[in-house]
């Protein structure tokens, strides 16, 4: 398709590389699952798998996320992360070869249904405290006497998930000790790491980590002293120059008014875009490599920018950096009030993803 708005992404699969050997160093001893779901966080999944063959693993969130990568020629187990939905899919599961995490009652007798004949790794998920999916203590008895009638050959795995890894150390510690205290006796490999517990917690690390957000290049820890490489950049174009004087206001609602003789840049990007619509005035964004302010409301298919600082530099076509390689995307979202999984999951299929290799040699 060709593309003749001006915004892109542009995916640097170097930097994918870089995040995963990164996750390697500093869980050498765990097997990795990259975390690939949701179209890769936006990147593209087969893009991104191939970047990060050298994981040992992929995590997705449905069949058809899997199915794309077997079409692609991907080998690597592939784990669906929220399991299967029905029993309808249990043939797919097994043409397929995939990986199932197990986290309800109904799920196991989805299994009673496969002959002795079958085998099938899958992945006990235990509620260790974030209350969303899995076996809670109590259910334990109950579970281990359900999962002992499934007669086909389970190769059986144990995983929960942390609830606030990044910010609550103290509750992230007693989840942790929960699932060590429900898991030493069992049998199988053990996971519990995120992105923000490989980078803060290593005895999380156990059998294998699941690294997500980091891997492409956003939610760096301060404690880490990492040096992760931003993925995606989302760049646009000015199209328009205005000034405005002192008093006028710009864009819908008449939310921000010039104080001063302000000189305005209006470029292709927007909600529409998948650029997020409640980003303030004063949010930066890069114009001819310069941090300028959003202002006014973002509107489906333009923003507006305060360059009068490049009043003497700035044309028509200047390049417009919106997150990415120099501007980062968990600057954009904190100021917008939302996280940089948001942001980079969000970008919309009419935006143009473009790879791109390093610069660095």
């Amino acid at each position: 398709m060709s593309n003749f708005r001006p915004i892109i992404a542009r995916i640097n699969s170097s930097a994918l590389k870089a995040n995963l050997n990164q996750v390697k160093a500093l869980a050498p001893n765990s097997k990795v699952l990259a975390i690939i779901k949701a179209n890769g966080y936006g990147h593209g999944i087969a893009r991104v798998a191939k970047a990060l063959s050298q994981a040992d693993g992929f995590g997705v969130a449905s069949i058809d996320e899997a199915i794309q990568l077997r079409q692609q020629g991907f080998l690597h187990p592939i784990v669906l992360l929220e399991g299967i939905y029905s029993e309808a899919e249990l043939p797919l599961v097994l043409s397929n070869r995939l990986d199932l995490v197990v986290h309800c009652f109904e799920q196991i007798d989805y299994l009673k249904s496969l002959s002795k004949h079958e085998q099938l790794t899958i992945w006990i998920k235990l509620d260790t405290g974030m209350h969303r999916l899995g076996f809670t203590s109590n259910q334990i008895p109950a579970f281990e006497k359900s999962i002992s009638e499934v007669t086909c050959s389970l190769n059986i795995n144990w995983m929960s998930h942390f609830a606030s890894a990044d910010i609550e150390i103290e509750f992230t510690d007693i989840q942790l000790k929960t699932f060590l205290n429900q898991v030493s006796t069992k049998l199988g490999a053990k996971s519990m790491a995120n992105s923000a517990a490989i980078q803060t917690l290593p005895e999380s690390h156990l059998d294998w980590v699941r690294p997500g957000i980091m891997l492409y290049g956003a939610y760096t820890m301060d404690s880490a002293k990492l040096s992760l490489k931003p993925v995606m950049t989302l760049s646009s174009q000015v199209i328009a120059l205005r000034w405005v004087q002192q008093g006028q206001s710009v864009g819908y609602g008449n939310s921000w008014t010039a104080i001063q003789l302000t000189l305005i840049a209006t470029v292709a990007a927007g909600y529409g875009d998948g650029y997020p619509r409640h980003a303030p005035s004063g949010t930066p964004v890069l114009v001819c490599g310069e941090r300028m302010p959003l202002v006014g409301r973002v509107s489906m298919d333009m923003i507006t920018v305060d360059v009068t600082a490049l009043a003497e530099s700035v044309e028509i076509g200047s390049i417009v950096e919106l997150w990415g390689e120099n501007l980062a995307v968990d600057e954009i979202a904190k100021q917008s009030g939302t996280i940089a999984y948001e942001l980079l999951c969000g970008v919309t299929q009419r935006v143009p993803r473009e790879d791109v290799m390093s610069r660095e040699k």
